[in-house]
């Protein structure tokens, strides 16, 4: 199994973070090659929320269904797929000071075991930590830029 790990800190409130974050609307805004992630159900938060979401990888377009499988307002949101790719995906947001929120993500994948999954490996995991990197520096982007609308 695959797993990379990344930080940054955004300069607003965790709570303004963890909501943009928490809104299944804005993830295809944020999240590197998402092309959709609607709500399966009545259910758009918190544990047990489930979404079908589509990743866009060159010219080929690949499923999953994910569900929320850890949430603590303000605090972690675990998704985690229950068909298709398997992979799993944990944002945790730590306030420093009132103004600042540090996000760190967990992104953890399967590619299968043997040779074949190993040599998957050496090639995804470079565009994983690529892709992983410009979702957090979109999202950081994203909602710094929210509270500057909101002081404007």
């Amino acid at each position: 199994m695959g797993q990379i790990h990344h930080r940054a800190i955004a300069n607003v409130p965790v709570e303004q973070a963890f909501a943009y974050v928490d809104d299944y609307r804005t993830v295809p805004k944020w999240m590197f090659g998402i092309t959709k992630f609607a709500p399966v159900g009545t259910r758009t938060q918190g544990l047990g929320a489930t979404y079908d979401a589509a990743m866009q990888i060159g010219p080929k377009s690949l499923g999953s269904r994910v569900r929320i499988t850890e949430w603590e307002e303000n605090v972690v949101i675990r998704l985690e797929s229950v068909d298709g790719i398997a992979n799993g995906s944990t944002w945790r947001f730590t306030p420093h000071g009132a103004d600042k929120t540090e996000l760190t993500v967990d992104f953890d994948y399967s590619l299968g075991g043997g040779l074949l999954g190993k040599a998957l490996a050496k090639i995804v995991e470079p565009i994983v930590g690529t892709a992983i990197k410009h979702t957090e520096a979109t999202l950081r982007a994203q909602v710094e830029a929210l509270t500057e609308k909101h002081s404007a």
